[in-house]
């Protein structure tokens, strides 16, 4: 399925890779200031912050799959099938449908902080895009640059998580994913070290055998274990360069490759990776065929226009003959 991770280094960079059988042919779409966004039961925003991510969009509108606003606040919403459980429009609440969600917070909201006084009054309602398009079972991750929650509507109601490690990956519910790690608190990036026994010393049979025992399957248990271990160990620069980089590869750390993961009559793979740095605007992104990273800068756009502006995703593969 999915996974996200929220990572800082000088800057503060968001992300995720889409794991999916097909692509829906998403776009880098940038919404400016003065787009309208009609919400179904929450009326019309005229002016907002502008935003930048990866979107679907259909009859004008951007379904978003993650984002970020000018402010550097930023969410992403990945697959929560069976646990999600959206509610009937209720009288008294901000009644926004799932697919509403990322631009109702990110159009108005600076902060997670600001974002955790709006999702007291939310109600995520059973709405419908379309009946081409029912509403997709999601959780959402909401990220800046000093904390992170997860925000799930199952069926004993809306529950925000705290999200120490700033990772988040698909089922089970979240607060699962954190009590698992205690199964791996002995795993270390440290030389091994013999705790076998006192009176038998074991000597390692190779080196760099750093994480030894961290899962490596493409499970949302183990992805979540497996980014989480490589986040809080990265090693990283402060440049632009070096902390883009690095945050790719602690996504590839848990992407999927075609053949390994069958759902159905088809794989899931990789669709694409993101990486956006929320204090720039600047969203990189790479796609299942070409690793290059590409970028969009939402400040060289039309910010104060009324218009969304969506970029193509290239997809195929880039490969520099160097002789």
């Amino acid at each position: 399925m999915c996974t996200a991770v929220s990572f800082k280094t000088h800057d503060h960079y968001f992300g995720r890779n889409l794991d999916l059988e097909f692509s829906y042919h998403e776009t880098v779409t940038v919404t400016p200031r003065n787009f309208p966004l009609k919400f179904r039961e929450a009326g019309e925003v005229n002016s907002h912050f502008a935003m930048i991510g990866m979107a679907f969009v259909q009859e004008g509108y951007p379904l978003y799959y993650d984002a970020t606003n000018e402010k550097g606040l930023s969410m992403a919403g990945l697959n929560f099938p069976t646990f999600a459980d959206y509610k009937p429009v209720e009288e008294g609440r901000d009644n926004i449908a799932p697919f509403e969600f990322i631009p109702w917070i990110l159009s108005q909201c600076s902060t997670v902080a600001e974002a955790r006084k709006l999702l007291a009054r939310i109600n995520i309602a059973k709405i419908n895009f379309s009946e081409q398009l029912p509403a997709s079972p999601l959780h959402w991750i909401i990220s800046d640059r000093d904390e992170s929650v997860v925000v799930e509507s199952v069926k004993e109601g809306l529950k925000v998580h705290d999200n120490p490690v700033g990772v988040m990956t698909n089922n089970p519910p979240f607060d699962y994913h954190l009590l698992n790690l205690g199964n791996y608190l002995n795993s270390t990036r440290e030389e091994a070290v013999s705790r076998f026994a006192d009176s038998y010393e074991i000597k390692p049979f190779s080196r760099g055998i750093g994480g030894f025992g961290i899962p490596g399957d493409l499970s949302s248990a183990s992805r979540f274990v497996k980014a989480a271990f490589t986040k809080l160990n990265s090693v990283c620069g402060e440049s632009e360069g070096e902390s883009v980089s690095q945050f790719f590869h602690i996504l590839g750390s848990v992407d999927q490759q075609k053949g390994c993961c069958r759902v159905g009559h088809d794989f899931e793979y990789t669709i694409y990776s993101s990486c956006c740095n929320t204090d720039t605007g600047v969203y990189y992104y790479t796609t299942y065929d070409n690793s290059r990273i590409t970028a969009v800068d939402m400040h060289r756009e039309n910010l104060d226009g009324a218009e969304i502006k969506s970029y193509p995703l290239i997809e195929g593969p880039q490969i520099h003959y160097q002789n």
